[in-house]
């Protein structure tokens, strides 16, 4: 009698594991007996071994006074069932008994790893842009739905694992993410601005829109964790009355409006056109500019040059030297000299400044200024020299510190020696 009862019963200990490939929830029993056929199957004994793989969740319900009681392991896990090495035992109170008398609780495995994918097809449903609401065009939606049960007691809290079908959960999400998908499929032409007829074309962007709302209230309402949602297909009745003649309107509106940025691209282009036609014509002018302002210092220049010639006309500025009526007076003359060098220095160098200019199309700094002194040589002015030449003369005998120069901005002719900038040029005297 007392083998029999143990044969009913299960046996003194069982291996509680799950072998099936393919399952969201699975509920053990022991496996020389089908599910249901014992009254006590959810008798757990001493010594039993509990098996649990990776990416597997063992849930053990039992009943106390304060309600129904979950205690989980998560796989992998592979050990007797005892007290010293069993976590739950120590919320099992007063159902565990060491020997042979077991205690009550069923065991439910949670696949945790699986992927289920749920494929979905929205049969046409009428769509309607705002800016056209008198056209209501049929639209139809395919895709497919992943999900895993990564928080599995959100998922518990959601379902009870007795009653639980896989088919079911399958339809009520399908339900479910049937009425997300219509509604906003129904506000992308409003929302996006996206034209009715082109819906299909926007597949991307109404996927990506879809998969943000789905994720959130799929946590909320079953407790499963979306892990991807593909949308295969838009599809837009096109053979419907109401396709037809909203693409007729919006086809003529189109018209019109590539018609209206034709206009708006050649009205850009004209714009263009003057603005580099005034820049080029600012561009001639400031060179033109240049070239006057060169030719009015050329004028200035031999202008200046001729009056300078004229300053000894009728006897002007003349000194007779011994009677012969012939007039030399130096410092005009060196004055005619030093002006008319001066000129002709600005002519050049404004020449040179309005070439460089014209060539690189940017603005040459003048020349650095160099100091020139004319030295009398027996009563006739010779040079200017700059000061090395001053040096190499001084070395040769043509030139010491008494000889007589003259360079732009002195009044008289003076003594070498009393110009600081010469002063360098003389050896030390001793």
């Amino acid at each position: 009698m007392g083998i029999f009862n143990k044969l009913k019963t299960g046996g003194m200990a069982d291996v509680i594991r799950c072998d099936e490939s393919n399952y969201l929830v699975w509920k053990w029993h022991p496996t020389k007996y089908e599910q249901g056929a014992l009254k006590r199957e959810t008798a757990i004994r001493t010594n039993s071994i509990l098996r649990v793989k990776t990416g597997e969740v063992a849930v053990f319900v039992y009943k106390q006074k304060n309600g129904t009681m979950h205690d989980y392991i998560v796989g992998p896990y592979d050990e007797k069932i005892r007290t010293k090495n069993f976590p739950i035992l120590s919320s099992i109170i007063g159902l565990w008994y060491e020997g042979d008398t077991p205690f009550q609780a069923e065991v439910y495995f949670i696949n945790i790893a699986e992927a289920i994918q749920i494929r979905f097809g929205i049969p046409y449903f009428d769509v309607i842009d705002s800016r056209f609401p008198d056209f209501q065009v049929p639209v139809a939606v395919r895709g497919t739905l992943t999900f895993k049960l990564e928080d599995y007691k959100a998922f518990l809290k959601y379902h009870q694992l007795i009653n639980f079908s896989l088919d079911d959960l399958k339809n009520k999400i399908s339900a479910a993410l049937t009425r997300y998908i219509k509604e906003i499929v129904t506000n992308a032409p409003s929302e996006h601005n996206i034209p009715l007829i082109a819906l299909e074309s926007k597949i991307d962007l109404i996927n990506e829109k879809v998969e943000i709302y789905v994720k959130d209230r799929l946590i909320d309402l079953f407790g499963v964790s979306v892990t991807g949602l593909d949308l295969s297909a838009i599809e837009v009745d096109k053979e419907s009355e109401a396709y037809v003649e909203l693409k007729r309107v919006t086809k003529d509106i189109t018209a019109s409006k590539i018609e209206t940025d034709l206009l708006n691209y050649q009205e850009e282009l004209r714009i263009r056109r003057e603005e580099t036609q005034y820049a080029q014509r600012m561009s001639t002018r400031q060179t033109n500019i240049g070239a006057y302002q060169t030719q009015v210092g050329g004028e200035v220049g031999v202008a200046g040059a001729e009056a300078l010639g004229r300053m000894g006309e009728k006897g002007a500025g003349n000194i007779d030297l011994g009677g012969q009526g012939a007039g030399f007076n130096p410092v005009t003359i060196m004055a005619g000299m030093a002006v008319g060098s001066a000129v002709g220095k600005n002519i050049s160098e404004t020449l040179d400044q309005s070439l460089n200019q014209n060539r690189t199309g940017q603005v040459v700094p003048p020349i650095i200024p160099v100091t020139k002194y004319y030295v009398a040589k027996e009563g006739k002015p010779t040079g200017p020299y700059d000061l090395n030449t001053l040096k190499n003369m001084l070395t040769t005998g043509d030139f010491d510190s008494g000889s007589l120069v003259w360079k732009e901005g002195m009044s008289e002719w003076q003594k070498a020696g009393m110009q600081n900038e010469l002063s360098g040029i003389f050896p030390p005297k001793i």
